[in-house]
């Protein structure tokens, strides 16, 4: 009998080294299974990091968009800001002097009446000072060019609302209507601007 259990025993203790021996790496593949299972715990860690980047480099580059755009929309204001203020301070010089030339222009009326007035029945010294009137109007005359003040032409052009002020009319035989036929009172031009209208009579 006791033969019979020390042969048993030693059969159980060779099947289990049998066993050991036709499955060497069974720990070992255990052992496998945990790193694997480590490393794909560590690549899963190192996306959510670079996701996390990526998402604050995102937000970082959207931030920087919108500031650029911003400091541009402004410089374009402030560029178009100082256009208009050139624009303005230009107009304003160009046309400075236009109240003391309105001022001035019925001055200059009145001595071209008396230069075109006839001097026929004139004594010598009324002749004298009509002289001397002539050199004012000719210095006159003279100033308002250099200050690029000039009368609108009128006389024999169709008639225009931008320069013309039609305060009579007449029929006259073989003239269209519409066309100036006498300027009554000169206008005139400062640069190109209208700072009077002519006062003229027109063709019906």
């Amino acid at each position: 009998m006791k033969d019979k259990k020390k042969e048993k025993v030693k059969e159980e203790q060779l099947t289990d080294e049998l066993k050991m021996v036709s499955n060497p790496d069974d720990s070992e593949g255990n052992h496998s299974n945990h790193n694997a299972q480590d490393n794909n715990l560590e690549e899963e860690i190192e996306q959510e990091i670079d996701k996390d980047h990526l998402n604050r480099l995102n937000d970082a580059f959207n931030k920087i968009s919108e500031l650029e755009d911003k400091l541009i929309r402004k410089d374009a204001d402030m560029v178009n800001y100082r256009k208009r203020k050139e624009e303005e301070v230009n107009k304003m010089l160009k046309y400075c002097n236009e109240d003391m030339i309105k001022e001035i222009l019925p001055v200059l009326d009145n001595f071209e009446r008396v230069v075109l007035a006839d001097d026929s029945t004139l004594s010598e010294v009324e002749k004298n000072y009509l002289t001397g009137f002539k050199m004012i109007y000719t210095h006159l005359v003279n100033v308002m060019e250099k200050f690029e003040v000039k009368p609108i032409d009128g006389i024999n052009k169709p008639f225009d609302p931008i320069y013309h002020n039609a305060i009579m009319s007449e029929k006259k035989e073989g003239i269209e209507p519409g066309m100036v036929l006498e300027v009554l009172q000169k206008g005139y031009l400062l640069k190109d601007k209208v700072i009077r209208t002519a006062m003229v009579r027109v063709s019906e």
